[in-house]
């Protein structure tokens, strides 16, 4: 419970202590954009190492090589637990948004560091709200901003008899086919065990995050074009299997 206690309560001194940062932020960004945009990278990847270290997690990061160095990129990955985006943005080289669902913009101060970031918020009940997302985020990445989904579109609390993946929807592969941009499929193990697998405690973990080679849907076999999201289900989930053989002591 202490370690919960004390995630919180940095989490929550910094949105609020950190206000001030984010009028420094949007007055920044006013007169030079791009020294915001890598201010705000380091603040959020600093924040987000600290709670990681608070949590008591390891990270391993595997197949950095495969991430394109020379252009914006769709990663796709499954999602166990809030401690992805944590994990998987101290691994992101250049500036990197997430596709959150709408609810998020719920949350004061928390949506601005969001917005910050690059983070766009997909309203899955209103087709054309989302289709506004979608072509924003569209747009972002032929920017040069990379850009994280989730294809599940929620979380997978697992559990017995749970399939290792949920079904991947295929309108999240609209983007990378739009933007003709990379896909790089990530995988990651273990991220359920700092805090989902026993709410409301935060335990130390180690956690693997794995980037598996990327892929254009255009150049994908003809029986994949049609449904791309289906061809990185697959992949995705023969990373997790062949993870799970080489780390048998980490539970998805």
């Amino acid at each position: 419970m202490i370690r919960f206690l004390l995630v919180a309560i940095v989490l929550l001194g910094f949105l609020v202590l950190g206000s001030p940062l984010l009028l420094f932020e949007w007055i920044l960004g006013k007169v030079d954009p791009e020294r915001k945009d890598r201010q705000c990278q380091c603040i959020v990847r600093g924040m987000f190492r600290f709670i990681l270290w608070l949590s008591g997690t390891k990270l391993v990061v595997e197949g950095r090589e495969n991430i394109p160095k020379d252009r914006a990129v769709l990663f796709v990955g499954n999602h166990r637990s809030y401690f992805d985006i944590l994990t998987t943005y101290l691994v992101m080289e250049r500036k990197t948004g997430y596709i959150a669902k709408k609810e998020m913009e719920r949350y004061p101060l928390l949506k601005n560091w969001m917005h910050n970031i690059g983070c766009l918020f997909l309203n899955r009940q209103d087709i054309k709200e989302g289709l506004k997302t979608i072509l924003q985020a569209i747009a972002d990445i032929k920017g040069g901003t990379s850009l994280v989904i989730y294809p599940e579109g929620t979380r997978n609390r697992g559990g017995a008899g749970a399939p290792l993946l949920m079904e991947y929807k295929e309108g999240s592969m609209k983007i990378a086919e739009k933007a003709k941009c990379p896909v790089v499929p990530m995988a990651e193990l273990g991220t359920a065990e700092i805090f989902e697998k026993h709410m409301p405690f935060i335990r130390p973990a180690r956690v693997v995050l794995r980037f598996g080679k990327p892929f254009y849907i255009a150049e994908l076999p003809e029986e994949f074009r049609k449904k791309p999201a289906a061809y990185a289900k697959a992949r995705i989930e023969e990373m997790l299997m062949e993870m799970q053989k080489e780390y048998p002591d980490i539970r998805i």
